[in-house]
């Protein structure tokens, strides 16, 4: 079973459709015994950094979070779920993220012509084969698509950690994998056959 954690933000629904479309058992929750008992956790979302993280205190879930990591249960965050899973962002100074894994979140720059949000179809390249991507892209001979939405992006500041990549602007981290921890800046519930796909691994781990 996997346990998406409710805090209020959007975009929670097509996860738990797109799971189920898998065949896999999925649960919209924010109770800790839920969460804890899940074989697998997801931290969705769209919208803003520090309202998302005030909602997480406010619920009490940062904490549950904190025991999901170190009972070593897998672990995804999508879109903002991912930028959460860092220590800062741009776009809500002086609040503090999640700190599961060691970068920040920067604003895409107004460069060059292009739209910020960034929304649409992005190719993304794989500087290692993360878990996520097995028989995916460059691994199944082509290129993988997949749907972004978001104004701010990954900088990790291990580089070892990113799984994927894709440029708009800048170079994006696109998802990064270490351990039981898992994350997308792209939707992969709204990214096709692909994204599908991607999940159906997250789900195998």
């Amino acid at each position: 079973m996997t346990a998406i954690i409710d805090y209020d933000a959007g975009n929670i629904k097509s996860v738990e459709k797109a799971l189920l479309h898998l065949g896999e058992d999925a649960v919209i929750t924010r109770d800790r015994e839920v969460i804890l008992k899940a074989d697998r956790v997801i931290l969705p979302g769209v919208g803003s950094f520090g309202d998302a993280m005030e909602k997480l205190h406010f619920y009490g879930l940062t904490e549950v979070i904190g025991e999901v990591v170190q009972r070593g249960i897998p672990f995804l965050g999508i879109c903002l779920g991912l930028q959460l899973m860092f220590e800062r962002s741009e776009e809500s100074p002086g609040v503090l993220g999640l700190g599961l894994l060691k970068g920040e979140i920067l604003r895409i720059p107004d460069e060059g012509g292009i739209k910020i949000p960034h929304i649409g179809w992005n190719s993304l390249s794989f500087p290692r084969q993360g878990r996520l991507f097995q028989g995916i892209g460059e691994s199944a001979g082509e290129e993988a698509y997949v749907y972004f939405v978001h104004s701010y992006y990954l900088k990790a500041k291990d580089a070892d950690i990113v799984a994927a990549t894709t440029e708009y602007g800048t170079l994006i981290h696109a998802a990064v994998e270490k351990d039981n921890l898992f994350a997308c800046q792209f939707h992969p519930e709204k990214s096709s056959d692909t994204g599908l796909k991607i999940l159906k691994n997250f789900i195998s781990v």
